[in-house]
């Protein structure tokens, strides 16, 4: 998945506290999300596990200021992966961080797991890691639910992923690690409310197809069990 560049994510991060979008041609919010406090920060650092872990969490709570996404976790597909991010969700690395980057055509994606906002952030002194359960390359191979890795090329995989909230073809390239079992209609609605870049000539914001959510999207914590 392609990220934004750190120069649009520190522009967007002054932008919080105010509407996306002035005189907005539809709802800049979701019902029942509430203020964020976190800020865009530095990732940490997490020791990185190398090995499979002998047990492993079977399912992924993500709390956000809209409310609780719940992921379940396909162990026996993508057993390295949910290790590493068990390993981050332990150690609090997602936790105060920004889902950065919202799809609304061709490609519905909401996509988060970089501390920086910038779209390029991971975790500190990892060098990325294999892929696994990559699926066939057809159309919708990446349906809605699903949830997987967002990377730079093969074995480049760190703590960005993103959730797929409508029916989307990728190329297979993009390790899938679970399904989300609660919370899907609230990225949906996320995902209706749109996303916008700023001008850079103005630095006003606009609607865009590719961006950051208007809706800001804050995880407050991230835990595995």
């Amino acid at each position: 998945m392609k990220k934004l560049s750190l120069v649009l994510a520190v522009a967007l991060m002054s932008v919080f506290s105010i509407a996306p979008i002035q005189a907005a041609e539809k709802p800049t919010t979701v019902p029942g999300c509430k203020t964020p406090t976190a800020k865009a920060h530095a990732p940490a650092t997490v020791k990185e596990p190398m090995s499979v872990a002998k047990a492993l969490p079977k399912t992924m709570t993500i709390d956000t200021n809209c409310g609780a996404i719940v992921i379940s976790l396909l162990t026996n597909k993508a057993p390295l992966t949910i290790t590493k991010l068990s390993a981050l969700a332990r150690a609090k690395y997602f936790d105060l961080s920004f889902c950065h980057r919202l799809t609304t055509e061709g490609l519905f994606v909401l996509q988060c797991g970089d501390p920086t906002a910038s779209g390029s952030g991971n975790p500190t002194g990892w060098k990325g890691y294999k892929d696994e359960n990559l699926p066939a390359n057809k159309a919708n191979n990446y349906p809605v639910g699903t949830v997987a890795m967002a990377n730079s090329g093969p074995g480049t995989n760190g703590s960005q992923f993103f959730i797929i909230y409508a029916d989307t073809t990728l190329g297979p390239n993009y390790t899938i690690w679970g399904k989300v079992t609660k919370g899907l209609d609230l990225v949906k609605k996320i995902g209706a409310v749109g996303a916008y870049k700023l001008n850079a000539s103005d630095n006003k914001p606009y609607y865009a197809n590719d961006g950051f959510p208007i809706q800001t999207v804050e995880i407050r914590k991230v835990s595995v069990k």
